[in-house]
This record gives C-alpha cells, structure tokens and sequence, in this order.
C-alpha cells in the first residue's frame, strides 16, 4: 500500500472532532470565560442596580468579541502553530477547519460583539474594537520581533475589566483606568510566567516573549517587580482619591494577603527557576485576580 493510501487509512479511522470542540478551541472558551469574568465584575462594581439584560448582553457581547480575536490569531499564526506541541492540534493546522471558513466565523463574530456592545454603549463598543485590533495587528505580530509584543498583548488583556465599568457608566474615568491598571499591571507576571513554562515551545516559533530572552534571575525580577505593580494598586481604592471606587479596610486585608502569595511564588522562582514552579506561578496568578475581582464585589455589596 502506498504512503497517500495509509494517510488516508489513518485519517479515516480516527475519531471525528465535534464542530462544537473545535468552535471552544478556536474561540479559546477558557480565555473567553475568564475574560467574560472581568467584565462582569466591573460591571457590578459600578452598578447601583443591576440590569440583567445589559449584564447578559455584555457577557456575550464580550465572548463574541474575545473569540474572535482568538480566531484570527490562530489564522495569522497557523504555520507558528503547526511546529508547536501545545498548539499543533488546533483546527486550522489540522485542516479541521479552513482558513476561509474560520475567517468567516471571526468575522461574524465581530460583527454580532459589536452590534450588541454598541446596544449597550457606543463607547463600550469603541474599546472592545480597539482591544481586537491591537490583539491581532500588533501584539500578534510583534511575538516574533520583540519582547515588547507583552506590553502591547497587556493593554487588550486589561481592557476587560474596566469595560465592565465603561459598560454600565457609558464613559471613562478614574474609576475605569484604575481597574484598567490593576489587570494591566497584572498582566505581565501572568504573561511571563507562561513564557517560562513554555519557553523551548515558543522558541520554535521564533516567539520573543520573555523580558531578558532567556528564563534567568533578570526576567524574574522584572516578574517579582509587576506583582509588587499589582498589589499596590489593587490597594490604590482604599484611599480617597479613586471616586466611587472604594475599598475598605476589611476587603484590603484578603486582597493582600492574595497579594503576599502571589509574590511568595514569584520569590520561589527566583530561588528555583523551575518550570513546575512557572507552572504553580501562572496558577496563582489566574486565581490572585479571580480572587481579587470578587473580593472587590463581595466588599461592595455586603
């Protein structure tokens, strides 16, 4: 039997991949929901009543919005992710799903984000279009040039939070751009630490994404120093100068704490400069902010 015939006595015998698997890869639904996580919790801190229509609307609106950054990444980056382990099964490399047909989706995606966050606010619509295209026509493609690409990936990253604010309020202020700084800052530890672990992967790419370019005390000082970033201006709301967002004394002493261990990782890989312990670093850093988000809800409405 010749080479072609067993490929195609291979592909036959595997298992089909459900169209609904391959829409939560492409869409990245785990980055989505956590994305649709931030919007929320702005949202609740700002609202004196709670618009459950608006609120749903902007889950969703969001989704969209987020799924379809994610769909024209993997489009533009689809030879990047042939040559990687983590990301050499996705649809779009497999052949699962065709270049035009997922361009098709992130732009219907788009489309519908838009329409339904514009509902809700033109300016609420504004920042989530210009999240996408800094997402996809400057970080993406600065991965493969510059470190930098981290700084620019950090702007769309906090974006969510503080357009749960803008969502309810229907403007900026000091109020939004502090929970804009609090993700932003947040970013880079969270960014970095995923870098570490994923290093030799990236490297196959070509992808530039640690600070020093290499997985060294440098680069950890660089993370140990955005979590101090971090916790401050979590903390920045307990005092008088951020308008109607507030922190009190009770909330600041959890937030803090999630702080301290937060930063005892980024201490640990200092000291280790391990992948497991970037491992244990990424996790802490998704739950530091989970955490932190519902503490400031908690805090407000009880």
């Amino acid at each position: 039997m010749d080479t072609s015939a067993m490929a195609q006595n291979v592909v036959l015998s595997e298992p089909p991949v459900s169209r609904l698997s391959d829409f939560k890869t492409i869409t990245k639904t785990g980055l989505s929901l956590s994305v649709v996580f931030s919007c929320i919790a702005g949202y609740l801190l700002a609202a004196e009543t709670i618009n459950i229509s608006k609120l749903l609307f902007l889950a969703f609106g969001g989704y969209c919005m987020v799924g379809a950054s994610n769909v024209f990444n993997q489009i533009i980056e689809r030879d990047l992710d042939a040559v990687m382990e983590r990301t050499k099964n996705r649809p779009i490399p497999m052949g699962r799903i065709s270049v035009k047909n997922a361009f098709i989706l992130g732009a219907i995606l788009t489309i519908i984000g838009l329409i339904i966050l514009y509902a809700i606010n033109p300016i609420t619509a504004m920042f989530s279009a210009i999240s996408i295209f800094i997402y996809t026509s400057v970080y993406t493609p600065l991965k493969q040039k510059t470190a930098l690409s981290v700084l620019a990936g950090a702007i769309p990253g906090a974006i969510p939070f503080m357009l749960g604010w803008v969502a309810c309020t229907g403007h900026f202020g000091l109020e939004a751009g502090i929970l804009f700084m609090m993700q932003f800052f947040w970013q880079f530890p969270h960014f970095w630490s995923i870098a570490w672990l994923l290093d030799k992967d990236y490297n196959k790419a070509g992808f530039k994404m640690l600070p020093t370019g290499t997985k060294d005390r440098g680069t950890v000082l660089q993370i140990i120093g955005y979590i101090c970033w971090t916790i401050i201006i979590c903390l920045v709301p307990l005092s008088d100068f951020t308008g109607s967002l507030k922190l009190s004394i009770y909330a600041a002493v959890p937030v803090l704490i999630a702080g301290l261990v937060f930063l005892y990782y980024g201490f640990k890989l200092f000291k280790n400069k391990s992948e497991n312990t970037a491992k244990k670093l990424m996790a802490v850093s998704i739950v530091y902010l989970m955490s932190m988000q519902i503490i400031y809800v908690l805090d407000k409405f009880i």
